[in-house]
């Protein structure tokens, strides 16, 4: 996957996802045009599509910010997961016909250029009731772009996995900008209480899902957390680790993912290189620890992919007193193969 880069690898699976995305948001905005028709017979059609394009993508944001920690609750989201980027693209290109419609139907219809008119038209920045909202929708519309435009694996490898997740961090400014905008928008012109509660239910979702899945990690990490002080530390007896599976364990502010396969133990990083997922959480097949998220493989002995490809996780010490598997948390670099240890 990681060796060579094409624009987009169709498969079924991909297929499918993009048709059910696409006939999903063909529907809503016919059914969004239809419904504002007939509740406001005198808006205009291009009124109609500014608010359907404006309310689908925001919608589709939220699905966005809710499929992570989703996935962290339970695994049965993680076909979600997979494909996640192609919602972020999508929701951009929404958004971005959005800002388009916008501006033709608000700035073009003047002497001065649309976009000029768009950043100086209003500079009421002191006023809450006058602030130019247009401006935050513009600026979160310019962070969707720079992760849309880097959503490709080419862009991870070349701006390498951190700069690159750190990068796509970006998407909950965006979220808090477009919540400015619709709060000093749309809100202050509706008086139908109804979308205020909407958006309020949409912002509590996300941060509880949020709290909720950061809860559960933390709770992860305080039951089993060890400081680094160069001695192996206990993790559990080999027999409590499911066959090709990990136990997990934290030291040092680090996580380690402890493997069992043919009667044999393991210790790697427990962050796939590719965008992060816990390798802690897959299983291994055919002999590689198979990230949960995008299937990323690796040796659990060395922590390499198997060749021709490259990436790398660091590898920890293991051994097995009286049946009980101890790890030193004292990490070596990536790709170094440790031998196993074996049960006995």
């Amino acid at each position: 996957m990681s060796l060579h880069y094409k624009a987009i690898f169709w498969n079924p699976v991909k297929k499918q996802y993009d048709l059910l995305l696409a006939g999903g948001v063909l529907l809503y905005l016919a059914a969004f045009t239809v419904a504002g028709a007939l509740l406001h017979p005198a808006a205009t059609i291009e009124t109609l599509l500014i608010r359907g394009l404006a309310t689908c993508a925001f919608l589709l944001l939220h699905l966005i910010l809710c499929i992570g920690p989703l996935c962290r609750l339970n695994p049965r989201f993680l076909p979600l997961l997979y494909n996640r980027r192609h919602l972020g693209v999508t929701m951009f290109l929404i958004a971005l016909a959005h800002a388009i419609f916008s501006i033709v139907q608000f700035h073009s219809l003047g002497d001065t250029n649309p976009l000029v008119s768009l950043l100086t038209g209003n500079t009421r920045f002191e006023s809450i009731p006058q602030f130019p909202f247009e401006l935050l929708g513009l600026a979160a519309l310019v962070i969707l772009f720079l992760m849309a435009a880097t959503s490709h694996d080419f862009w991870l490898s070349l701006l390498t996995p951190r700069v690159w997740k750190q990068l796509h961090m970006g998407v909950y400014l965006a979220y808090g900008l477009l919540i400015g905008h619709v709060t000093l928008g749309a809100l202050q012109s509706e008086t139908n209480p109804l979308f205020v509660a909407i958006t309020a239910a949409g912002i509590t979702i996300v941060t509880g899902l949020h709290l909720a899945a950061g809860w559960r990690e933390r709770r992860l990490d305080q039951a089993f957390d060890w400081k680094v002080s160069g001695e192996f530390v206990p993790v559990c007896p080999a027999a409590e680790i499911p066959a090709n599976r990990a136990k997990m364990l934290s030291a040092g502010g680090e996580r380690i993912a402890v493997f069992r396969y043919d009667n044999k133990i393991s210790a790697i990083s427990n962050v796939c290189q590719h965008q992060n997922g816990p390798l802690g959480e897959g299983r291994i097949v055919d002999g590689c620890v198979v990230c949960p998220w995008h299937g990323y493989q690796y040796l659990p002995d060395s922590g390499a992919s198997p060749p021709p490809f490259q990436e790398k996780v660091a590898t920890y010490r293991t051994r097995i007193d009286s049946g009980v598997v101890y790890v030193d948390p004292r990490p070596c670099p990536p790709g170094t193969r440790l031998e196993p240890s074996r049960i006995e």
